[in-house]
C-alpha cells in the first residue's frame, strides 16, 4: 500500500514540476475592454403574427412589443432590424394604435415615443413590416456564416434531397 501511495505522489510531483511558466493562463484578456450594450428597455412581452411568402423569401409580420425604461427614463426606442420594409410604427393605447414618428435606416430602427417613460412604467409598440432576408449581403462570424436572423432553405422545393423549410436564430 505504502508504494502505491508513493508512486502517486512521485507521479503527481512530476507533473507539478513539468509545467513550465509560460504554459500558464496569462492575463492579457484583461487588457482588452470588452463593453456590453447599454441597457435602455426592459422587454415585458411580445407578440408576433406572421406569415411566409416562399416564392419571394419573405416573412410578414405584425409585432406587439411591450418594454418598460429599465432605470432612467427613455422617449425612445432603438430596434436591430435588418433589410425590412416598415410599414407602420403605432403606439397601443388603450386598444387604438396612435401612429408614432421613426427613422429607418436598413439596420435600425429608431422610434420616437409620445411621451418620457419611467422605469417600470409599460408601454405597448405596434410594428407591421415585411422581412426580406436574402436582401442582406453580410458574411456573419466563423461560427454563422451569414448574419442574418431569418433563413428559407429550398423555398421553392427544387432540390428533391432538401426539405423546405423556414429557421431562425
Amino acid at each position: 500500500m505504502k508504494k502505491i501511495l508513493l508512486g502517486a505522489f512521485l507521479l503527481s510531483a512530476l507533473t507539478v514540476y513539468s509545467q513550465k511558466p509560460d504554459s500558464l493562463k496569462t492575463e492579457s484578456w484583461k487588457t482588452f475592454y470588452r463593453s456590453s450594450a447599454t441597457k435602455i428597455n426592459d422587454l415585458v412581452n411580445t407578440k408576433l403574427d406572421v406569415s411566409f411568402d416562399f416564392s419571394k423569401s419573405w416573412m410578414y409580420g405584425r409585432a406587439w412589443i411591450t418594454l418598460h425604461p429599465h432605470f432612467y427614463p427613455t422617449d425612445s426606442l432603438k430596434l436591430d432590424a435588418k433589410y425590412m420594409n416598415i410599414n407602420e410604427v403605432s403606439l397601443v393605447k388603450a386598444g387604438k394604435t396612435v401612429p408614432l414618428t421613426y427613422r429607418y435606416d436598413s439596420l435600425n430602427l429608431y422610434i420616437n415615443l409620445d411621451k418620457t417613460y419611467k422605469a417600470g412604467e409599460n408601454y405597448t409598440i405596434f410594428i407591421n413590416y415585411i422581412a426580406k432576408p436574402n436582401d442582406i449581403k453580410g458574411k456573419g462570424s466563423a461560427a454563422i456564416s451569414g448574419d442574418k436572423g431569418l433563413y428559407f432553405i429550398n423555398p421553392l422545393g427544387k432540390d428533391k434531397k432538401k426539405p423546405v423549410e423556414i429557421w431562425t436564430q
